[in-house]
């Protein structure tokens, strides 16, 4: 695994290369800034770019914008966006349109290496990553609404697992229920929420196509 590094704070960029080597993972890559990463990447790009959602000059969405250009230049690279905080209007401009191989991981969970080789590997894969925090808080935000009310509790918990990124097994294995049973939820869910897969090619994996799916009617959270 080939990975590029781009955040401004040198302390934390180098605490990161070292995490990642100390694991075999090659960087090839560590740069200060969105504008030195896409140089650095231009003629020979790795497999996958973490990306710090904060960098110079405006220290804004400066993350979100060369994450956008990576993929845009660099089909099938994979790009992994951070942050010291839940900023999820920034962050799910990650997710507009039908992203694949995206990822948004707040900077407490990164220390955690088997988590970040986890999603490293998911984006690399095509996959969609979502910090679990940034999955509850919009899922919170959405159970004000009156459309969630539809769920009952066991399928609003289905849902939040969806939208992790979980397969159907997974959500079997975490709520102790039987696989049938998980398959009764999804599809309850996607009937009471009007949910459709998007369209277009086949993705990398069904589990793909749920995060997308689920993120259609999270992204009217995003401006909370």
């Amino acid at each position: 695994m080939r990975v590029a590094v781009a955040e401004d704070s040198g302390i934390f960029r180098q605490a990161l290369v070292t995490l990642l080597t100390t694991v075999g993972i090659e960087v090839v890559v560590s740069a200060g800034s969105g504008e030195e990463l896409l140089a650095h990447v231009a003629d020979d790009p790795p497999d996958v770019a973490i990306v710090d959602l904060h960098m110079p000059p405006t220290f804004t969405n400066e993350g979100v914008v060369a994450a956008r250009r990576l993929l845009e230049r660099h089909p099938g690279l994979g790009v992994l966006v951070l942050s010291a905080f839940n900023e999820t209007p920034q962050a799910m401009e990650l997710f507009r349109g039908r992203p694949r191989g995206v990822g948004y991981l707040l900077k407490d969970h990164v220390t955690d290496v088997e988590n970040l080789r986890s999603a490293l590997e998911r984006v690399i894969r095509g996959e969609v990553v979502i910090d679990p925090d940034v999955v509850t808080r919009l899922v919170e935000a959405r159970h004000r609404e009156q459309e969630l009310s539809r769920l009952s509790g066991r399928e609003r918990e289905v849902l939040e697992l969806m939208a992790e990124g979980h397969s159907n097994a997974g959500i079997g294995r975490r709520l102790h229920l039987s696989a049938r049973t998980v398959e009764d939820h999804v599809r309850a869910i996607f009937a009471k929420l009007k949910i459709t897969t998007p369209g277009g090619p086949p993705g990398p994996q069904d589990s793909n196509k749920r995060v997308l799916a689920v993120l259609t009617w999270l992204r009217a959270a995003e401006t909370r």
